[in-house]
């Protein structure tokens, strides 16, 4: 798979028959001009790694249940499975899944099939939407979503390791309404006002300005539209919100946890109606963890070892909230 076999051919086909067909010179441009992926390091080792996974035919998919699955008809010989797992564990760290592809189980750092439980039965059904996934790593929930029988599923985030999974798992699962762009939302086009459904999951807490984040959101929807906003929050009233003074759980880029009163607040203030909060849990040590395929640092390091109820930085540990709202007419 060299820089020429990374393309977004599928997209700009499908779209044509779309009303996203009007945005089609943006995309072009910030996909085929603004993408140089050959400027990783890393980027060799993981084309090689896609290059190397087999062909295999007669696969049944599953995206209803836990682990996105790929089953053979005929199964994989120990050998085989165990040359398959060391070509996917090139592409360490897997952080959100899990997936089973041909017997091969990847146990990634977050079950994001709890999130998934969490939020699926609060939202409106997927079946013929055209949906946005903003910041959606490896594409798990993307293929989770496609499980419903979406009209179309775009991705955007600018990491390369998770395309190059998404491109993993899609080797397998085989060509969906699924697309994966490596860009930012920034990069999307200004009051698109196109999307049915619009996710941002475990975004919100990462940007500097949380309300430009909510209208960029909101104006993403189409007049109507749904939004699934998934973060981290705090308890506390209405106005209450923490700002780290350094890290929060380790991660350096953590810039605001409000309460949930407040979040609501926030959406309605940016032009969202019906705001409600659909789930607020604590997230586990089971849920977010070190495994085979995530062997660095998680969430028990970044927790207080003598009280798992703050993290390392005396802070509240995380909770997260699910949230949904309408987009206003």
């Amino acid at each position: 798979m060299a820089r020429s076999m990374i393309n977004f051919e599928g997209f700009f086909n499908h779209i044509k028959q779309t009303p996203l067909k009007v945005w089609e010179e943006h995309f072009h441009q910030v996909l085929n001009v603004g993408f140089t992926p050959q400027d990783h390091g890393d980027f060799d080792r993981w084309v090689a790694a896609l290059q190397e996974l087999p062909d295999i035919e007669n696969v049944t998919v599953d995206f209803n249940q836990s682990a996105v699955t790929a089953k053979p008809a005929i199964a994989l010989s120990e050998p085989e499975k165990q040359t398959l797992k060391n070509t996917l564990m090139t592409l360490n760290p897997w952080r959100k899944g899990p997936f089973s592809i041909a017997g091969v189980e990847i146990d990634t750092e977050w079950r994001s099939d709890w999130k998934w439980d969490r939020v699926l039965p609060h939202i409106s059904p997927l079946k013929n939407r055209t949906i946005l996934d903003v910041g959606c790593g490896s594409g798990y929930h993307m293929w989770r979503m496609c499980g419903q029988d979406p009209a179309l599923v775009v991705g955007i985030d600018p990491s390369l390791i998770f395309l190059m999974q998404f491109y993993a798992i899609q080797h397998f699962v085989g060509n969906q309404t699924v697309y994966y762009l490596p860009i930012g939302i920034e990069q999307m086009p200004a009051k698109m006002r196109a999307f049915d459904t619009v996710f941002s999951m475990g975004v919100l807490y990462h940007r500097r300005s949380p309300m430009d984040h909510l209208i960029e959101l909101r104006e993403l929807l189409r007049p109507g539209g749904e939004l699934v906003l998934e973060t981290l929050v705090i308890e506390g009233e209405l106005g209450e919100t923490l700002v780290p003074s350094g890290r929060y759980a380790r991660m350096g880029n953590v810039w605001f946890i409000p309460s949930p009163d407040s979040i609501i607040l926030w959406l309605e203030k940016c032009g969202f109606k019906d705001v409600r909060l659909a789930d607020c849990a604590p997230t586990g040590l089971d849920e977010q963890r070190v495994t085979d395929w995530m062997t660095f640092q998680s969430l028990e390091d970044f927790l207080d070892p003598e009280d798992k109820s703050k993290t390392v930085e005396g802070y509240p540990a995380p909770v997260r909230a699910v949230f949904v709202a309408t987009a206003a007419r």
